[in-house]
């Protein structure tokens, strides 16, 4: 099962970013990464996948931001072929790698700064604020990263992640370095900031219920070289809860999810 129907639940919004028969091969090394991958990602929508070490979905995303290209295939945003990095595909890793010299306002313009120059960097200060308020740092604007906690700093790679006003957001397992309580809470934040901005998410973890809490759909994927094996539509109401983990419904979604990983995803 393909990618085809990734769309949040009541409805289908129009196709933002499309992925046809994309293969990933390293001749040198004599490895093939990615196998006859189709994805759809409608607007809106939450993915997920989920998959072994090494199994090929950093290189997914690399290839989705324009990082890496295809060995054959085709990548397509809003109808355009995606040909490297571009301004409305935000990325966000697992570190927030803010400028320790900078302070949170200054980090979070830098992107436009950079594009645009630094006259278009005091310019986008507003909407800056707008978003350390969206996020709960409202009032952190003249506080540098060292100063911040981790979901904090988290929090403000969010907003640097928002300033240009992506198309779609692709998410590396952005909280995997924090502890389960704090990462719970980003859960709820990145849940709630992208249905108030209406933004289009794919995210890489290895977390069965991170995916499940999130996402719309989550795709498990096999072992090298990766294909999606199985797309799972993930039918919880919306908001999100943490309190719905411990629903029969979510842990038949994890068992069913687990299941297919311990099988090898139907290596």
């Amino acid at each position: 099962m393909t990618g085809e129907t990734d769309g949040p639940t009541g409805g289908t919004p129009r196709p933002v970013y499309q992925l046809r028969g994309v293969n990933k091969s390293y001749a040198r090394r004599n490895v093939v990464a990615l196998s006859s991958v189709d994805l759809t990602l409608h607007q809106g929508s939450f993915s997920s996948v989920i998959g072994s070490s090494g199994c090929g979905k950093s290189t997914l995303l690399k290839i989705m931001a324009g990082l890496q290209s295809p060995s054959e295939g085709s990548v397509m945003l809003d109808g355009k072929p995606v040909l490297g990095p571009r301004d409305d595909i935000g990325m966000m890793f697992q570190q927030a790698t803010l400028m320790p010299w900078m302070t949170t306002l200054e980090n979070i313009v830098l992107p436009i700064e950079i594009r645009r120059g630094k006259k278009a960097g005091r310019a986008a200060q507003g909407k800056a604020r707008e978003l350390l308020e969206l996020v709960g740092l409202k009032g952190f604007e003249a506080v540098y990263p060292g100063e911040l906690s981790g979901g904090m700093a988290q929090r403000a790679a969010i907003c640097r992640m928002l300033i240009g006003e992506p198309k779609v957001i692709l998410l590396d397992e952005p909280f995997s370095a924090l502890d389960e309580i704090t990462r719970d809470f980003m859960n709820m934040e990145l849940q709630r900031i992208c249905r108030q901005t209406n933004a289009t998410a794919f995210l890489v973890t290895h977390s069965i219920a991170e995916a499940v809490i999130l996402s719309d759909v989550v795709h498990v994927m096999s072992p090298r070289p990766g294909r999606f094996v199985e797309a799972i539509p993930i039918d919880l109401p919306r908001p999100r809860t943490l309190e719905m983990m411990n629903t029969p419904e979510f842990g038949a979604y994890v068992h069913r999810i687990r299941d297919l990983l311990g099988k090898g995803a139907l290596s």
